[in-house]
């Protein structure tokens, strides 16, 4: 657990550790939380935005480069889009604001434990295409950017080249990308949801992938899916949002 205010360190060790969620260290700043991730290897880190000597955009990716098993959910008492969307490209698994609820706090933790990202695919859409957009149209305007913008970019495991995928994948991505569950792709593309699964857990290996939040991001960075756009089959036909290809049923 990361975070230079104690009383938030203390405040939180308890909430967790009487839900039965074991803390095994923590850190006042960003250096020293990338030293103890790296010594204790903990399943998941608390990480703090705002922290002296390395702010936790950077350091939680120091901490996945270091122990890339280990998941990152990330803490901050400014409810602003733009840290959403940093911390996801630089390959957090979660967001939380400070205020959050006992209850929601264990919840956070213990589902991106289990692999899943926190945020919802649609959510993370908007916010991906909010930002990507705002950073292509005016990439020097600190509205859109927080104060360490090298800290947005993904980390060196998030491989950008798609050739590895086969033409369904990438068009699974594409509509991943558009923040569609597997439900919805099952429906969009007539095949059953086992097989949505497969292709999911295959596109995640393929591309080193942590969750779907990942996956929206890499699918806007690599052109796939464009900001205020939608997402194209490998055939070149458009796809809405929610549903199928013209012409598909």
């Amino acid at each position: 657990m990361a975070d230079d205010e104690e009383l938030i360190r203390t405040g939180f060790r308890l909430i967790l550790t009487s839900r039965g969620i074991e803390v095994v260290g923590e850190a006042a700043d960003g250096l020293q939380a990338v030293a103890e991730a790296e010594r204790l290897r903990p399943d998941v880190v608390l990480m703090d935005i705002r922290m002296p000597d390395l702010d936790g955009l950077e350091a939680a990716k120091r901490v996945l480069r270091l122990v890339p098993r280990c998941r990152v959910l990330m803490l901050t008492t400014f409810d602003l889009d733009r840290y959403v969307y940093a911390a996801l490209a630089a390959g957090a698994s979660g967001f939380l604001l400070k205020d959050v609820t006992a209850a929601h706090l264990a919840a956070a933790v213990r589902l991106v434990n289990t692999g899943d990202a926190l945020l919802a695919p649609s959510i993370t859409r908007r916010l991906v295409e909010r930002y990507a957009a705002g950073q292509e149209a005016d990439p020097a305007q600190p509205a859109h950017r927080p104060a360490t913008a090298a800290t947005a970019a993904p980390p060196p495991a998030l491989h950008r080249d798609l050739a590895a995928l086969t033409p369904r994948e990438r068009e699974v991505l594409a509509l991943m990308g558009r923040g569609l569950s597997n439900t919805e792709l099952a429906a969009s593309l007539t095949l059953s949801e086992a097989t949505v699964k497969t292709h999911v857990a295959r596109i995640f290996a393929k591309l080193a992938l942590r969750d779907r939040a990942q996956a929206v991001v890499l699918a806007y960075e690599t052109g796939l899916v464009t900001p205020g756009g939608r997402a194209v089959t490998p055939g070149g036909r458009p796809v809405a949002p929610g549903g199928a290809a013209p012409g598909r049923r």
